[in-house]
């Protein structure tokens, strides 16, 4: 397991990295805003493309911990595709189930944890 989330947060810095760098290469990020704010609908912008690297890896980083808290690997696929597909909805949604679950007086590690089978 530790090789496997090593081998993915190196991919995820990489790959973060890179994209950051070549969005540079085509529009420095501050050129880049002033063109998102005087036209919005254009499209064309490389920094939309390395915000969406970024936001997906960060949907893939909370998706590890819902595969290590549910049990079945149809819970896992289906998480992953609704988050995929509803980003933070999908995550506040999760968050709100888990936290429906919590008894009273429920700790941190008892929201995050793997609950005992």
């Amino acid at each position: 397991m530790k090789a496997g989330l090593t081998l993915f947060s190196l991919a995820a810095l990489a790959a973060l990295i890179g994209v950051s760098i070549w969005a540079t290469g085509h529009i420095a990020i501050m050129a880049s805003i002033r063109d998102v704010m005087e036209q919005p609908g254009a499209g064309n912008n490389p920094w939309l493309i390395a915000t969406l690297f970024d936001a997906y890896f960060g949907f893939l980083w909370f998706w590890l911990w819902v595969a290590y808290k549910e049990t079945s690997w149809l819970a896992r696929g289906l998480w992953l595709l609704v988050i995929l597909l509803l980003g933070n909805m999908a995550m506040a949604a999760y968050m709100l189930i888990q936290i429906a679950k919590l008894r009273s007086g429920a700790t941190v590690q008892d929201l995050l944890l793997r609950r005992a089978a």
